[in-house]
């Protein structure tokens, strides 16, 4: 029994998670809410921070959101698995974009879910996550089957996507589903005006006019 929990970190079968996330609103809230379900060890809102405080925590489990600055959850992933494998990732994202879940499941992830998610469900898919299974939230997880069965070597790269960052991106998805300046701001926690900045480069970037052609270019890319 010390050996097990020596290896994993689990005492009294409550796993060890560690949230990463660049929104502190949307930390304490996981916090509050996976409280009674998971031993939440620490937290982090930059890749440098989560790198750091994730090998000194020693967590079961991490909770890792896929944009923030400086290479987003994938730099987290990548950097942690090569001194720390036995640290499992589930992506939690406001994101269901095909090049972002693709790139976390093959950088390591063992899942990938969405905000949406429930408590309870969340609490489930991270002690599933814990066990070794691979979890998705229903939408992705035919998608993810899907996409590494048909074109398994199908590169994520886009040049024209890789001149955006991760924020635009964000921007760029929930604009081409049809969200109001203000409902974007809303869901990504910053303002309307960072919203029209953010918006503005992206036209300037991929060149177009209007946001009727970034909704069909991001179409035709499968990021809606």
């Amino acid at each position: 029994m010390s050996e097990q929990v020596e290896q994993t970190g689990v005492r009294d079968g409550r796993l060890r998670v560690f949230l990463v996330d660049d929104h502190a609103m949307f930390r304490a809230g996981v916090r509050a809410e996976l409280g009674a379900h998971v031993e939440v060890v620490g937290e982090a809102s930059t890749v440098a921070e989560a790198v750091a405080r994730i090998a000194a925590a020693r967590p079961d489990v991490v909770l890792l959101d896929v944009h923030m600055p400086d290479g987003g959850g994938r730099a987290v992933l990548e950097a942690v698995r090569r001194s720390h494998p036995q640290v499992r990732f589930l992506a939690l994202s406001v994101s269901d974009a095909a090049e972002d879940v693709i790139g976390l499941i093959r950088a390591g992830a063992r899942g990938y879910v969405t905000k949406t998610i429930s408590p309870d469900e969340l609490a489930a898919a991270i002690r599933r996550v814990a066990d070794g299974d691979a979890v998705f939230s229903p939408r992705l997880a035919g998608f993810v089957l899907d996409a590494f069965a048909a074109r398994p070597d199908t590169p994520v790269a886009d040049p024209e996507l890789d001149q955006l960052t991760n924020r635009e991106r964000e921007v760029l998805r929930l604009l081409a589903r049809g969200y109001a300046y203000k409902e974007i701001a809303k869901e990504l926690y910053i303002s309307i005006k960072t919203v029209e900045t953010h918006v503005s480069n992206v036209l300037r970037k991929l060149q177009m006019s209007n946001r009727y052609e970034l909704s069909r270019w991001a179409a035709d890319r499968r990021l809606v």
